[in-house]
C-alpha cells in the first residue's frame, strides 16, 4: 500500500459509532443519566458535565504509523478500538490535545496537574497500546 495522506473520514464514522456505544452503556449504569468514570482522573462524570470522548493514542499518529500497512476502514478500526478511548474532562482533553499519551504523561508529571492520576494514565496508556497491538495482528491475519 503506498503512502497517503490523513484524512478522518473513517475513523469519525467508526467513532461515532464507538461513542453512541459507549454513551448506551453509560445511560444504563447511570439509570437513564449517563454516567463515566474519568479515565484520566477517577472522577465521577455524569451526562451534563463537560467531557469529551477521547483517543488515548490520537487516530493522526496512529495513522502515520500504519498507513503503509492498513487501509483507511482497517486503521479506523485500530483506532477507535474500546480500549483506545478515554471519556475525561473536556479540559484535559484539550490539554493533552493530539500529543502521544506517553510523551503527555511526562509533561503532566512535571506539571503535578493533582486532577490527573498518573497511574491510572498509565494504565489506559498499556492497555490501549497492547489492543492496539492484538487488532494489528489480526488485521495482518485477514
Amino acid at each position: 500500500m503506498m503512502s497517503r495522506p490523513y484524512h478522518r473520514g473513517e475513523i469519525n464514522k467508526a467513532f461515532e459509532k464507538v461513542k453512541a456505544e459507549l454513551h448506551a452503556e453509560a445511560l444504563r449504569k447511570g439509570s437513564g443519566r449517563a454516567f463515566y468514570l474519568d479515565t484520566y482522573t477517577g472522577e465521577q462524570l455524569w451526562g451534563g458535565d463537560p467531557y469529551d470522548y477521547d483517543h488515548i493514542f490520537p487516530s493522526e499518529l496512529i495513522h502515520s504509523k500504519f498507513k503503509d500497512q492498513f487501509n483507511d476502514q482497517e486503521i479506523a478500526e485500530i483506532v477507535n478500538i474500546p480500549e483506545n478511548i478515554a471519556v475525561t474532562l473536556r479540559s484535559i482533553n484539550q490539554s493533552k490535545g493530539k500529543k502521544n499519551p506517553e510523551v503527555w504523561i511526562q509533561e503532566e508529571r512535571q506539571t503535578r496537574n493533582e486532577s490527573i492520576k498518573i497511574d491510572l494514565v498509565e494504565k489506559a496508556i498499556q492497555l490501549a497500546k497492547q489492543a492496539i497491538e492484538k487488532k494489528k495482528e489480526l488485521l495482518k491475519r485477514k
